[in-house]
């Protein structure tokens, strides 16, 4: 004799419920649309503003922006600097990002909390640090200060944790096995890392040299002490914005910060394509 199952209240409640249409219900559209509002007050309506003050005398206010060669100057060497920088932290930073979560040593917890230090540390500290190292009076005999030196070590400061922390969780949560198995069908470590784990570090790497980028054209803090701010030698962009401010010539200001937008958005849609083509190629 069958014994009839009893039915599940829950059980056909969820066999019943039908597929969502991929629309937003009512919580979903709130908290999408708080979201928006407040990301436009915070990012999207201050730029629109900075474009509409660098626009709004048409063309000849970049066209002046840019043919100052003071001003030309500072944005090549903030542009060429912070280049520099993000493809050092992306070779450095992958490497401490594999050392932390491969290896496995004394002191590795401090490492772990040194690294975090240029997030805490005041800009104008960082400066005053790399000044004591690197000034006059530098006990490594390095005397920086005051050079284009200062600037790439001022942008290596502040932007080293930027790869590191979004290399490394990553990596933490790759698959050992799948590497194992490619070194047993023969794949070298080289070819294994190339072909297997890369195209996974890929997007984190990626996101960690877009970051790193705009931090090293958006800094100003550390540059105080320790370049000096001389024109057309050590001067970087943000120092002649707030120079242009000072002067009361806003329009000026804005060209210069739409200038550096306009890079870092195309710095940023670059480093997406790269990371997709090596992506699809793993």
């Amino acid at each position: 004799m069958t014994v009839a199952t009893p039915a599940v209240p829950g059980r056909l409640a969820l066999l019943r419920r039908p597929a969502r249409s991929g629309g937003l219900g009512a919580a979903s559209g709130l908290g999408l649309g708080v979201s928006l509002l407040w990301f436009s007050l915070l990012v999207l309506i201050p730029l629109a503003a900075v474009v509409s003050t660098a626009t709004g005398g048409g063309w000849s206010t970049f066209e002046r922006a840019l043919g100052n060669e003071q001003t030309s100057a500072a944005i090549r060497l903030t542009v060429s600097q912070a280049a520099l920088v993000t493809l050092v932290n992306i070779v450095m930073g992958t490497m401490i990002a594999w050392v932390l979560v491969r290896d496995h040593f004394f002191g590795k917890r401090l490492l772990e909390l040194v690294i975090d230090i240029p997030f805490a540390l005041p800009t104008v500290v960082a400066g005053l640090v790399l000044l004591s190292l690197y000034g006059p009076n530098s006990p490594l005999g390095l005397h920086w200060a005051n050079t284009p030196r200062s600037v790439f070590l001022a942008f290596l400061f502040v932007t080293l944790p930027f790869v590191v922390r979004t290399v490394q969780p990553v990596l933490a949560e790759l698959d050992l096995e799948v590497e194992e198995a490619a070194a047993s069908l023969g794949a070298s470590r080289f070819t294994t890392f190339r072909r297997v784990t890369l195209p996974s570090l890929v997007p984190a790497i990626a996101a960690g040299a877009a970051l790193s980028f705009a931090r090293g054209v958006s800094e100003y803090g550390s540059l105080v002490l320790l370049s000096g701010n001389l024109p057309g030698k050590t001067e970087v962009s943000s120092v002649r914005i707030l120079s242009s401010i000072e002067n009361d010539n806003l329009p000026s200001a804005a060209a210069v910060a739409t200038i550096l937008l306009f890079i870092s958005f195309v710095v940023i849609v670059a480093l997406d394509l790269i990371q997709r083509k090596v992506a699809s190629r793993g």
